[in-house]
């Protein structure tokens, strides 16, 4: 195995378990005898020190991060690896109730680096697992992840469907012609049951691998206090929240996406919970949330605000924080007294203290007495690692509005 050698000082990220390698921090590259070779991304590696100390083993890229650790122990990376791998992640859901569970049979499996294999995303969907892969070294070792996911999953595993053909760099996707599909077993079912509410999951041409996996105890959270209440569901993608809210009671709930598969995708979940011709009060929108709230002519009890990422990278932060504090500052116009508004941030870039002022310049700017009633984060599925905190990305507060 080729071997990674650190600058002097450079050790000190991967000590603290840090998952990655930034380029800057690479003194050379060799071979077992110390002699200067080249690699090939998505190679696996070994990284020493400055004194030749082994650190850890990684998957290597000749970018801003050239190594990605997947063990800090002096191990083999065959299949037996892999199978640990998947198999202690698989332990960890079903620590938590995830596996075994009749009301619940979609959750997330693999949460990169969160599970220690940074670079690699599988959602598991009632028998489908969906792989995305979002480095080379993954996509490299597609092979072994999904001998690994049939050793786990036995006969409950129906197909592996990798979508990586977004999350890929386009450099890779040309080389390698990654191609979105099936590349194992088949697609018994595109439905699955989430705290006993049923969905239509679209991981061919839906947005991530098919579902927010991540809201779901956030939806539930949202449930306890929909009875007898008035819902906007803005961003809403699938409806998830509109559809646990009108199961929870709510009289009235409007759902809105700019997205127009996305509205047809709410109304096929609309459907499948209540029926086709169900007499419910929902009503969904395929229109800009911003224009829409520009518009409005009524306000509601409750808000949901949960935008895609306004900012992947650090350069998009400034902007992004201008674009939260503006659709706080219009949901909380369209609050009634005592009302609620749910919102949240995926943006890594974001943090949660930058997160939460933001919303507090909001509520400043609208004039609006706010409590905080609660702080929201990412499911037990969607773990991160204590030495990795860029992995806690997701954010959101309840607050009460007076």
């Amino acid at each position: 195995m080729n071997r990674i050698v650190l600058n002097p000082g450079k050790e000190q990220a991967s000590l603290r378990f840090h998952p990655w390698i930034f380029s800057g921090a690479i003194k050379r590259i060799v071979n077992e005898q110390g002699v200067s070779v080249a690699v090939t991304d998505g190679e696996v590696v070994a990284v020493y020190d400055n004194k030749q100390q082994f650190l850890a083993i990684g998957q290597y890229h000749n970018n801003s991060i050239a190594v990605r650790i997947i063990s800090f122990d002096e191990v083999a990376i065959d299949q037996n690896f892999w199978n640990k791998k998947i198999s202690d992640a698989f332990t960890h859901r079903t620590n938590v109730g995830l596996t075994n569970n009749s009301s619940t049979n979609v959750y997330r499996l693999i949460h990169a680096e969160g599970d220690g294999l940074p670079g690699l995303i599988i959602d598991f969907y009632n028998g489908t697992a969906v792989v995305q892969s979002h480095s080379i070294g993954m996509h490299l070792a597609k092979s072994f992840i999904v001998e690994a996911l049939k050793a786990c999953y036995g006969k409950a595993l129906n197909g592996v469907y990798d979508k990586s053909e977004d999350t890929l760099a386009k450099p890779i996707v040309a080389k390698y012609e990654v191609k979105n599909g099936l590349i194992w077993g088949e697609t018994l079912t595109n439905e699955v049951t989430e705290h006993g509410h049923t969905f239509n999951v679209n991981w061919e041409t839906g947005q991530k691998t098919g579902f927010f996996i991540d809201q779901r105890e956030n939806r539930e959270l949202l449930a306890q206090y929909a009875k007898g209440k008035s819902v906007l569901n803005t961003f809403c993608y699938s409806g998830g929240f509109s559809v646990y809210a009108l199961k929870a009671g709510a009289t009235l709930v409007h759902s809105v996406d700019s997205s127009a598969k996305a509205i047809e995708l709410v109304n096929q979940n609309i459907a499948l919970n209540f029926g086709a011709n169900a007499t419910i009060a929902h009503e969904a929108f395929a229109q800009d949330t911003f224009n829409f709230l520009s518009k409005a002519t009524e306000k509601y009890d409750i808000i949901v605000l949960d935008p895609p990422a306004f900012a992947k990278h650090q350069d998009a932060k400034h902007q992004a924080v201008q674009g939260y504090k503006r659709l706080n500052g219009e949901a909380l116009k369209y609050l009634k007294p005592g009302g609620l508004l749910f919102t949240f941030s995926c943006s890594q870039a974001v943090d949660k203290f930058t997160f939460n002022s933001t919303v507090l310049s909001a509520a400043i700017i609208a004039g609006r007495k706010v409590r905080v009633l609660h702080q929201l984060h990412q499911p037990v599925d969607h773990a991160y690692s204590i030495f990795h905190p860029e992995g806690e990305y997701l954010k959101g507060l309840v607050l009460q509005v007076d």
